[in-house]
């Protein structure tokens, strides 16, 4: 059971940091709240009793979308539900949609954060691969002086460890800014132990654009989260993509590449398995939503991991 004396709602960053300091010590601060329940249910932190809580979600900065045909801003308090029904956010980052669909049901999607999923820095959060592959930056904003500051730095380097950021205490995560990616294709792959609300083992993001033949890949972004104690960008899978026609042994071998990555403590041979049959699904998806010419794969290979 989680217990409050007070639960705050600032309308504003200036707001939020006077309750972050008045309340020094004795403060949490959500966004939504959606992981933040289940954390302290019975049998995991027990009961849990914080004094304040400070919900950052209403606050206009940490809402804001601004959508261009180069960059994305978002918000941190952006709702998981808006990379489906946002057609111009949709557009711009081409595997969030397929990401959000697997996050829990309408009803949790509508309070959930795109910034809460990932400052708790769990290693398999759904919301990461995506951001990581669009090259996403963190805004980070803290009131020094009287005065806010901010920072920035890459998403890469602020998840750094198994529930663990650079986020420093007084600090809020403001907003996240990546390359809009519109015409790239994308997918998204996940498993986990249920089909309904499942919680990740493995989940990977692909993004792909190819040559105006559909034959040739001009640029991929790949990452993937659940196999380490942080998400990884697969460079060297994308170098070799990026070197070659597009052919049904290229995309083999492609796959089999980031096998050995796996260094889970839990279920290492089965994640093996899922990797590689992951980046060939998410290969063979995000090529097909990109346009690429039909012939270039066989029917026996697509329908192999269809």
């Amino acid at each position: 059971m989680l217990l409050c004396d007070e639960y705050l709602t600032p309308a504003s960053l200036d707001e939020a940091f006077a309750a972050m300091e008045k309340n020094r010590g004795r403060y949490r601060i959500v966004a939504g709240a959606t992981d933040t329940y289940p954390w302290a249910r019975e049998g995991r932190a027990g009961d849990v009793a914080i004094p304040v809580l400070i919900d950052v979600a209403k606050i206009p900065e940490l809402r804001e979308r601004r959508i261009d045909d180069k960059r994305v801003r978002l918000g941190a308090a952006t709702p998981i539900q808006r990379f489906l029904d946002d057609p111009a956010l949709a557009r711009a980052l081409p595997c969030m949609p397929r990401c959000a669909v697997w996050f829990a049901d309408d009803q949790i999607r509508e309070c959930a954060t795109i910034g809460g999923n990932i400052v708790n820095a769990s290693p398999a959060a759904d919301g990461t691969p995506p951001l990581i592959a669009h090259e996403a930056e963190v805004e980070l904003a803290a009131r020094r002086n009287g005065k806010i500051a901010r920072q920035r730095m890459a998403l890469c380097d602020f998840v750094r460890g198994r529930n663990k950021t650079a986020l420093e205490e007084g600090e809020i995560l403001v907003a996240f800014e990546c390359d809009a990616l519109p015409g790239y294709g994308g997918a998204f792959e996940k498993v986990g132990h249920r089909r309904s609300l499942v919680i990740s083992l493995v989940c990977l993001a692909a993004l792909v654009k190819l040559d105006a033949a559909g034959r040739r890949i001009e640029d991929v972004r790949l990452a993937i989260a659940g196999i380490d104690a942080v998400p990884k960008r697969l460079g060297d899978v994308e170098k070799y993509l990026r070197a070659g026609m597009v052919t049904a042994e290229r995309l083999e071998q492609a796959a089999e590449m980031p096998v050995n990555l796996v260094a889970s403590r839990t279920r290492q041979a089965y994640r093996r398995e899922v990797v590689r049959g992951f980046m060939m699904r998410g290969l063979i998806n995000a090529l097909r939503r990109a346009g690429a010419d039909p012939n270039m794969l066989s029917p026996e290979q697509e329908a192999s991991y269809a």
